[in-house]
């Protein structure tokens, strides 16, 4: 059965309890099941709307993260979860997309794993992989979580919400998120663009929130296919914002080497 735990229903926000077969409110609000072991908490949609990435970007990504080309990232989130958290305690990936983060934490730790994406596409991909967490699909401007339920949340590369986060968070607890470092596929862009920029490692506005600590995370990858290359073009915002020129060379390429770096800024509640 779904674990509906830190759950809260996204029309009148009181707790979920779960049967085989729906998430249910005291107020009788109800949201059924997905065959895959998923629940919708989406507030807004016609049914059946899809919203994020398409079935074919999922599946990619979850390919090639498969692979291990962005371990170091999840190492470095299972490192921060070990330290801030114990046994038992409460970890929501935000914006989880297929679920190889919480996937990746679930087999080194024993943590009550949630973790939710706004496109149904990844989260039933997540669900799929049967690693023990609960996921749902749900907007990260209004997360049916109930306040101050997670002892630990990490925000890998999405927008930042610091009200709604320390909402969730517990009153000791930590959210790491993570921002593309300065040199973080660098090799891509040289290809796709004339004049490459490296990035500014900006961190996020977090009111509210008292920095903690900051992790970096860097080294290199080499892709050796080109299946693989346009794999993670997908998976980047140059996907949207490239010239044609750029994708041209970019699909010549069999293999590309480049840096990925990574800066984890980690925050405490309070």
């Amino acid at each position: 059965m779904l674990d509906a735990g830190i759950l809260r229903c996204p029309v009148c926000a009181q707790a979920l309890h779960a049967d085989e077969r729906t998430l249910r409110c005291g107020s009788g609000h109800s949201f059924d099941i997905a065959k895959e072991g998923y629940c919708n908490l989406l507030r807004t949609g016609k049914p059946g709307d899809s919203r994020g990435d398409n079935k074919e970007m999922a599946r990619s990504r979850r390919d090639f993260l498969q692979k291990g080309y962005f371990d170091p990232l999840a190492r470095a989130v299972e490192a921060c979860a070990a330290q801030y958290t114990k046994d038992g305690d409460t970890v929501l990936d935000i914006c989880c997309g297929e679920g190889y983060y919480t996937d990746y934490l679930s087999q080194q730790l024993s943590r009550r794993c949630f973790g939710f994406d706004i496109s149904k596409n990844m989260v039933r991909l997540a669900a799929k992989r049967r690693c023990g967490a609960t996921f749902f699909v749900a907007n990260i401007a209004s997360i049916p979580v109930r306040d101050a339920s997670v002892k630990l949340a990490f925000h890998l590369f999405a927008p930042f919400h610091a009200a709604e986060f320390g909402r969730i968070l517990a009153d000791d607890g930590i959210i790491v998120t993570a921002v593309p470092g300065k040199r973080h596929l660098f090799g891509l862009k040289q290809v796709l663009y004339e004049t490459p920029y490296e990035n500014d490692e900006q961190p996020p506005k977090a009111d509210g929130l008292t920095p903690v600590d900051t992790l970096r995370v860097q080294t290199s990858v080499t892709l050796h296919t080109e299946e693989d290359i346009a794999a993670l073009f997908q998976m980047t915002p140059y996907y949207y914002h490239t010239p044609s020129a750029g994708k041209q060379r970019l699909a010549q390429l069999d293999a590309l080497t480049m840096d990925i770096a990574f800066v984890l800024y980690i925050y405490r509640k309070g």
